[in-house]
């Protein structure tokens, strides 16, 4: 199970969100990243933040939890959903999204407790399932070969281009996979998008510098140049690095 669950959550009533915040920011192995207020907002926040799970209000105005999560599952990075709300009714359907659980508010402590264990059960088991299933090599297709890289010697990875250039410890590959295959399939290993064409491998980290209007400059143990860090990845970059 990751060293943080990173939690990310949705209601148009801020007195609903703040309360849901409260109760859950009382597990150490939670971490509340993000709100949103709206449907709309939580799809924008999800591709940016990457959260692990995503608590939903079901009834909202424009665009309701239930549509919020057929949109999520068609993400590359599926989160774990839960549905809070007060209206029982959509339990049936709620359960066609996949989700893990249905709260029903006002939030009960012991309720709350036992969708959190839930919750973590199933990414523990998720977890496993992709160390005993993931391939030990990274197989890169280029015009007369295919090369296989070992997941652990890239450094980072980054989009010029229609060209996805890796480079790692002694060598430097280009494919026209894109970026988000890559980081799909790098999923069960420690890389992190730092911005829209950069993927880097956590286990190489360094030093994070501010830069300006929110941004940073990472370093990373082998490699020169500094990479960019987009203001909008800055802040769950550091939630991943930090104990």
């Amino acid at each position: 199970m990751p060293s943080k669950i990173l939690v990310l959550v949705v209601d148009d009533e801020r007195y609903s969100r703040d309360e849901l915040i409260h109760l859950l920011s009382s597990d150490s192995d939670l971490d509340v990243i993000g709100e949103a207020d709206s449907g709309e907002s939580a799809i924008m926040k999800a591709i940016q933040l990457q959260p692990d799970v995503i608590f939903i209000d079901v009834e909202m105005p424009k665009m309701n939890g239930m549509e919020v999560a057929k949109s999520l599952l068609e993400l590359k990075k599926v989160p774990y959903i839960v549905f809070a709300t007060a209206y029982p009714d959509f339990a049936v359907e709620a359960f066609r999204y996949e989700a893990v659980d249905y709260l029903l508010k006002p939030f009960d402590d012991k309720q709350l407790q036992e969708t959190i264990t839930r919750l973590k059960k199933r990414i523990q088991k998720n977890e496993q399932l992709k160390k005993e299933t993931h391939p030990s090599k990274l197989a890169i297709e280029g015009d007369e070969e295919i090369i296989y890289i070992d997941p652990h010697d890239i450094y980072y990875i980054y989009r010029e281009e229609r060209i996805t250039k890796i480079v790692g410890k002694e060598f430097e590959y280009e494919t026209k996979m894109p970026l988000k295959d890559l980081q799909s399939r790098l999923e069960p290993y420690s890389f992190f998008r730092i911005h829209k064409s950069y993927l880097v491998n956590l286990d190489y980290v360094s030093r994070l510098i501010p830069w300006f209007n929110g941004a940073y400059q990472l370093e990373l143990k082998g490699i020169k140049e500094k990479l960019s860090v987009s203001r909008n990845y800055a802040k769950a970059l550091r939630e991943r690095l930090e104990l």
